[in-house]
């Protein structure tokens, strides 16, 4: 590993403006210290017979030095109370413990006679691009951490001396194509005061502990590793997914400006955490989160949550080696609900297809995979995954305070047929004497204009409903959002949308049922007062967005949300709703402009 120190630079540069994905918010101002994190050469040789067992002997002693190194890194995580960090290296324990990995090392081994670094390197590289050739951007993302634990062995192997970034002894902006785990872990914190890399994105471990650090981070920036020299002054705003390389006089002032003010606004934010999502005129909001792994509960409880009002599951199937046992689903549920300490934990069950790429399962090979087999439809057809999906589900639900949400559902033949299921699975545990949780809420996501235009129907059939806006939007303008050419078009402000959310919050609250709302429409600030006014019961998103979308509620009356889309419903198109929305936002909330 190479790493550059930060150097004061003479050299003046044109100010440029870069765009990536927002994954921890702040600004930052500071120089770059460009941290180059290079693939090792690798040799590529025969291995005699009679040297073979020695071979598998150097690759298990490297391994065994990787894990004591792991273990010191675990050791200091929990001194410091990083429950976070430990976790991520209890992932790269079991990497180093995979029998299914292991094995395949030694089977090639000895087939191949080639030397040990090169199986090792190939076959990591192998497993690589499996997870980054898959549609999830999680499972894309948890390559990154086969990648660091094979280096950390081949390190061993090849008599490299691994680098620590825990040696800064001075403020910087961290530069790099990627930030592996074990680096971020060991980072002089304190003096890494924002974070830029070319991939990654809002799952990835970076972005994770980036939030936990408070280190505000842009990721999946490309190349900004090519476009950067050490000691460049830089620009990071995390919340925007801006990165300003050389910026000039004017922008710096501007920057130093926004700084100050959201510092100010981060300081207020904190007396929120205790406070309940209250209008002026008493109505309570429910104010949940949106989690993909068990390690982002510790964000859920610190930036004031209620509970969790999405946990994703797919990352427990989408994975190359195949789904998870029902055994290791149960423990992982289990996790979540006792982390959470009896607040509500909404677990959806398995979202796959579409964009999801379902690996070690036949190609489907369809035309419109968005319209396609996905979600519920997929858990129907293949029940043997469902039902054991649910059963470990039922039997977590000992353990917390669990309500199960099903994806997708079009109608209410579908919801029939899942709840009887659902019901097969409670019977067959009964049977076998195996305890769970006979109350448990059940929700629908309403994602698709049928249920939408069905919710009354739906609503007599569960406790609860969750409004999954990314899809919703998607399909009701028929917008593919992915596709640049009419991305133009994918408006959350529509009057087809307006309509069609009020239509299901109507539905609901006929059969007095709540309503919530887990897409992203949830967290824009600029949506808070008109879906309050149009009956919202609850708003999930991400943990960070959470306490500004409790401060703009708490600034406003029921009241004044309901004249507010009483007026917009009334205008004709999505231009006339959102200038005249946000207008209305802007001068009630400074911090809007932001």
């Amino acid at each position: 590993m190479l790493f550059t120190p930060a150097i004061k630079m003479d050299i003046v540069f044109s100010m440029i403006e870069l765009r990536g994905i927002p994954s921890s918010p702040g600004i930052t101002i500071g120089q770059v210290f460009l941290f180059l994190n290079e693939k090792p050469s690798v040799p590529e040789y025969i291995v005699p017979d009679n040297a073979l067992k020695k071979e598998y002997d150097r690759f298990i002693k490297a391994a065994e030095k990787a894990e004591e190194e792991i273990k010191s890194l675990k050791v200091s995580s929990k001194k410091a109370q990083l429950d976070v960090e430990s976790r991520f290296l209890d992932a790269h324990m079991l990497i180093l413990k995979d029998p299914v990995f292991l094995e395949e090392v030694r089977k090639r081994l000895k087939e191949e006679k080639k030397n040990i670094e090169w199986i090792l390197y190939d076959e990591s590289e192998k497993y690589i691009q499996q997870l980054q050739s898959l549609g999830d951007p999680y499972l894309r993302e948890r390559s990154f951490d086969i990648h660091d634990v094979s280096l950390r062995v081949l390190d061993h192997l090849l008599f490299r001396e691994r680098i620590s970034l825990a040696d800064i002894d001075e403020e910087i902006v961290l530069v790099s194509h990627n930030l592996l785990p074990s680096d971020a872990l060991a980072m002089n914190k304190r003096m890494i005061r924002g974070i830029a890399t070319d991939v990654g994105g809002k799952t990835s471990h970076t972005a994770i502990l980036a939030r936990s650090f408070e280190i505000p981070a842009v990721l999946g920036l490309k190349n900004i590793s090519r476009q950067v020299l050490p000691g460049m002054e830089i620009i990071i705003d995390g919340g925007a997914g801006i990165v300003i390389l050389s910026p000039d006089e004017d922008t710096k002032r501007r920057y130093r400006q926004l700084q100050k003010k959201w510092e100010k606004w981060e300081v207020e934010l904190l007396d929120l955490n205790t406070l309940r999502a209250e209008t002026r005129d008493g109505k309570v909001i429910t104010m949940n989160a949106n989690i993909e792994v068990p390690e982002e509960v510790e964000a859920v409880h610190s930036h004031g949550a209620e509970g969790i009002g999405l946990y994703r599951s797919e990352f427990l199937f989408l994975r190359p080696e195949g789904f998870s046992s029902e055994e290791e689903q149960f423990r992982t549920y289990s996790q979540v609900l006792k982390e959470m300490n009896g607040k509500p934990v909404i677990i959806r069950t398995l979202d796959v297809g579409g964009d999801k790429i379902i690996p070690n399962l036949p190609d489907m090979d369809e035309r419109n995979p968005i319209l396609g087999w996905r979600a519920i439809r997929f858990c129907l057809s293949e029940r043997g995954i469902f039902e054991t999906q649910l059963r470990a589900l039922l039997r977590a639900s000992v353990h917390g305070n669990l309500h199960i949400m099903f994806p997708m559902i079009s109608g209410v033949e579908e919801l029939n047929q899942t709840l009887d299921i659902l019901k097969s699975v409670k019977d067959d545990l009964r049977g076998k004497g195996i305890p769970f949780n006979e109350d448990i809420p059940l929700g629908s996501m309403i994602e698709v204009p049928s249920a939408a235009m069905t919710s009354d129907i739906l609503a007599k059939k569960v406790d609860f409903f969750s409004i999954g806006t990314n899809d919703l939007i998607q399909y009701t303008i028929a917008v593919d959002r992915g596709n640049e050419m009419i991305a133009y078009l994918y408006q959350p402000f529509h009057p087809g949308v307006l309509r069609m959310i009020k239509m299901v919050i109507d539905g609901a609250h006929c059969n007095s049922i709540p309503v919530h709302m887990c897409g992203e429409m949830a967290s824009d600030p600029y949506a808070a007062v008109i879906l309050l006014g149009l009956g919202l019961d609850g708003f999930s998103m991400s943990s960070f967005g959470i306490p500004e979308i409790k401060r703009i509620i708490r600034s406003v009356s029921l009241f004044e949300a309901e004249e507010l889309v009483g007026e917009a419903m009334e205008m004709d198109s999505y231009v006339e709703i959102d200038r005249f929305v946000k207008g209305w936002m802007n001068e009630r909330f400074d911090f809007l402009t932001y």
